[in-house]
């Protein structure tokens, strides 16, 4: 196999084109992140529901002390990924949807992210928040060129900076959530969207790497998405089944027989669709079972459902059960291309199989 190429995302250069998805709640953490950036790659800590299961938060005390919790299990999280990683590189995904994504993006950058990833919304602002840490490399979650360019004015304009790379979404195979509208994307309107992104960033005469997410598993899939002009990949679903993956083992066990066949596409609390994996609590999502949990436990989301209408479910009680084991209980996204393993590999050794 030909050599992968380093990836650079601002003042930051990885080995290996690959960046490590986010999952939540606490799929991905500070040993996988950490493991990831080991290993050449970079690591990502998904924020989202962080201090849920911490020693900072109890359910049982308002629920306004949960970002502060957010906000000291991120400080811990990202103390142990840079003591297992100290040289490669730790981001960390903040959800714009939240609603102490700015304080999340503050509390990333103040200690020690070498990089933000942010999705669930246009994080228009999002320089403003990190501004005395230039270092930090920002990186916006996109489906299309008109979203890449919004950022890239509005970011000019208001804070004089461009996005460090862009992460350009296959809505068609991504884990969770993805657009109401979106049309069922092949390989061929990938490139498109590529083309047409590259050709945008190519009239502003500025080189900004485009990193592709959505179906990818294994090396065949890296190679075809650079065939096609990524710079490079993001990689979620497939590090589930990793020795340092931060969920529960019933969790990653579950996912040595997945397989996209089992795949259901269920309701969410934020109004969007969503990719899970079937099991009793999606067929409950599907049949709008009376069972459905509909108490709000943090008030963690700008727009909830759940919160406001009581209808669907806890978005972040359903996946926090499922990561912590209840494999039956609890909500599981996954990613289209899921396919059964043979065995829960280390880091390392998934990641010299796509290297």
């Amino acid at each position: 196999m030909p050599n992968l190429p380093s990836l650079r995302i601002g003042q930051h250069i990885a080995r290996y084109p690959i960046m490590q998805g986010a999952m939540a709640v606490q799929v991905s953490g500070a040993s996988l992140a950490g493991a990831v950036a080991n290993a050449g790659g970079i690591g990502l800590i998904s924020s989202f529901g962080i201090g849920l299961n911490s020693p900072y938060f109890d359910q049982s005390q308002k629920k306004k002390r949960f970002f502060e919790a957010n906000q000291l299990a991120l400080i811990d999280a990202l103390e142990k990924a840079l003591q297992i990683s100290p040289d490669g590189i730790i981001g960390v995904n903040i959800l714009v949807a939240t609603r102490d994504y700015p304080a999340l993006a503050q509390t990333a950058a103040s200690h020690g992210a070498n990089a933000i990833v942010t999705g669930a919304g246009m994080p228009l602002a999002l320089p403003q928040y990190v501004r005395d840490y230039p270092e930090v490399a920002l990186v916006p979650i996109v489906a299309n060129v008109q979203s890449a360019q919004t950022l890239c004015e509005t970011w000019q304009k208001d804070y004089q900076r461009l996005p460090d790379a862009f992460i350009l979404e296959n809505c068609k195979l991504i884990g969770g959530h993805f657009a109401s509208q979106c049309e069922e994307l092949d390989v061929s309107t990938i490139e498109t969207t590529i083309a047409q992104l590259r050709g945008y960033l190519d009239r502003l005469g500025i080189s900004i790497p485009i990193i592709v997410t959505g179906g990818i598993w294994n090396r065949f899939d890296i190679d075809l998405m650079f065939a096609i002009g990524a710079d490079g990949v993001q990689i979620g679903t497939r590090f589930i089944t990793t020795e340092e993956c931060d969920a529960d083992r019933q969790y990653k066990e579950f996912h040595l027989q997945a397989h996209a066949k089992n795949l259901v596409t269920v309701p969410s609390p934020v109004g969007k669709p969503a990719r899970a994996m079937r099991n009793q609590f999606a067929e409950d999502v599907l049949s709008n079972s009376p069972a459905l949990e509909k108490r709000c436990i943090a008030n963690c989301l700008e727009s909830c459902l759940c919160r406001d209408k009581g209808i669907t479910y806890c978005l972040l009680q359903a996946l926090s059960k499922a990561s912590q084991g209840d494999i039956e209980q609890g909500l599981m996204f996954s990613g289209g291309a899921v396919q059964p393993v043979e065995k829960i590999l280390s880091v390392a050794e998934l990641m010299a199989s796509l290297t």
